[in-house]
């Protein structure tokens, strides 16, 4: 039997299978509409630079806050105009499937030079334009002559927006919720919950929101007190993530599949287990008296599980049930 020789400090053991950071769900936040409104532009500006900002390129502040979000590291997209399939006030120049494909181009590298350091782009409004796949289509094709992404903000169920960029090999992600469809704190509020909770359950969330002032009181109150599990992100941090392969993603990224049996593969050889992750070191004293000069089997195993669960840092983790992102103050 394996015996255990007593330290001061016990420095190894690797028991956790990954670290705190790699079991971080990410969640990303972006504000449309950017370049109108100065104060609130500015107030969102003021929040963490994870928080991707999407600019109208025909907005009349569009530029300033484009260098100044660039100034301090923060991502910015072009918030293209596309067509709905409501009859509302469309900006200029409006992006339509009627469209040719040297239209579409031309008014695409337009707003790129008037949105400087942009590296993406997501469509305001656009029902009408992202169901259209030849529409689509002219979009990524110019797209891709400029090395950006796009970020499906999914304004419609039938959206044609991943096949048309697949097709051009255009880096693409959706969004997975609305924040304000309704301005008030307590919708946006609970829209935070309802992200957090999706991030935790498939690894990671894209929520698109409006620099309406109750949207930037929301934010301002409740991005504090975003838990450790959770970690705040700009777009393309999940785009490359969505770019690797599945071996190298968090085991806790990775969607459920059935194991497939040795005697089931194609040439009948039993598949290589990966390689286990090295998490860093975890370091506990052993107490000084007689009884524990030799800890054996179980019951040194469970010294060290009573040691990690004793942490206050990791404590947290040990717990199934995940507190809600943010619970209504009292007045």
């Amino acid at each position: 039997m394996l015996k255990h020789r007593p330290f001061k400090r016990l420095i190894g053991l690797s028991l956790l299978i990954m670290s705190l950071q790699a079991s971080a769900a990410q969640l990303a936040i972006v504000i449309d509409d950017f370049g109108y409104r100065t104060k609130e532009d500015n107030q969102i500006l003021a929040l963490p630079t994870p928080i991707t900002i999407a600019i109208l390129p025909d907005s009349p502040h569009g530029q300033l806050v484009a260098n100044k979000a660039h100034q301090q590291g923060r991502e910015i997209l072009i918030h293209m105009p596309m067509k709905p399939l409501s009859q509302q006030p469309l900006e200029k120049n409006t992006l339509a499937p009627s469209m040719s494909a040297e239209e579409v181009d031309r008014i695409i590298q337009r707003a790129i030079s008037k949105v400087p350091h942009a590296t993406g782009m997501n469509n305001h409004m656009g029902s009408e334009m992202t169901s259209s796949l030849p529409g689509m289509r002219n979009v990524m094709r110019s797209l891709s002559r400029s090395n950006f992404f796009f970020l499906d903000s999914v304004t419609i169920g039938n959206t044609q927006v991943a096949k048309a960029a697949k097709e051009f090999g255009v880096p693409a992600v959706r969004r997975h919720l609305f924040l304000d469809n309704h301005q008030s704190e307590e919708e946006t509020r609970t829209q935070l919950n309802k992200a957090v909770a999706y991030a935790r359950k498939h690894g990671n969330a894209i929520a698109i929101g409006h620099p309406h002032p109750s949207t930037v009181r929301a934010l301002q109150k409740f991005l504090p007190q975003l838990p450790s599990d959770i970690e705040l992100v700009n777009v393309s941090t999940l785009l490359n993530r969505a770019q690797q392969p599945q071996e190298q993603q968090p085991l806790k990224m990775q969607p459920e599949e059935p194991k497939q049996s040795s005697k089931d593969s194609p040439n009948g050889t039993q598949t290589t287990p990966p390689a286990p992750v090295e998490i860093g070191i975890c370091e506990f004293e052993l107490p000084n008296n007689t009884s524990a000069t030799q800890l054996e089997g179980i019951h040194f195993l469970m010294f060290v599980v009573e040691s990690i669960y004793q942490d206050k840092t990791l404590r947290p983790l040990l717990s199934n049930k995940k507190p809600s992102l943010f619970t209504q103050q009292k007045p």
